[in-house]
């Protein structure tokens, strides 16, 4: 589900200076949701296209499910951005729910972000199927 090489560089790159700056100008610490709305600032000020809280379908056996998943950000329609607050860092749970998202979705590549800890964590994945 992930490889060594990695499409759109250039944008994660550009994420993780955002994601690099919040951590910078906040700390670690704080919930979730509060670094959210420090990546929207820093989206918008930077005119980053992005959509917060985007909801999703899946498909199962040619249907597509009443329910709907949520990720935190949809990044120039292409990356999904995962973001976390979490004092044990990142876990096969949190890459376990960003590959489910990459494999239902048609995004090329999944960011997960870490703000729990004293430096930033994340970690970049890369769909290999549509």
């Amino acid at each position: 589900m992930y490889t060594d090489f990695f499409p759109l560089q250039e944008e994660t790159y550009q994420l993780i200076g955002f994601c690099m700056e919040v951590h910078r100008t906040l700390g670690y610490g704080f919930a979730e949701i509060i670094y959210k709305d420090a990546m929207e600032v820093e989206f918008q000020e930077n005119q980053l296209p992005y959509i917060g809280e985007q909801k999703l379908s899946v498909c199962y056996k040619h249907q597509v499910l009443e329910h709907q998943f949520c990720v935190d950000f949809s990044c120039f329609n292409k990356i999904i951005v995962e973001v976390k607050s979490c004092e044990k860092g990142i876990i096969a749970d949190h890459i376990a729910q960003l590959l489910n998202y990459l494999k239902v979705s048609r995004y090329e590549v999944g960011l997960l972000i870490n703000f729990g800890k004293r430096q930033l964590e994340f970690q970049r994945f890369v769909s290999t199927g549509k």
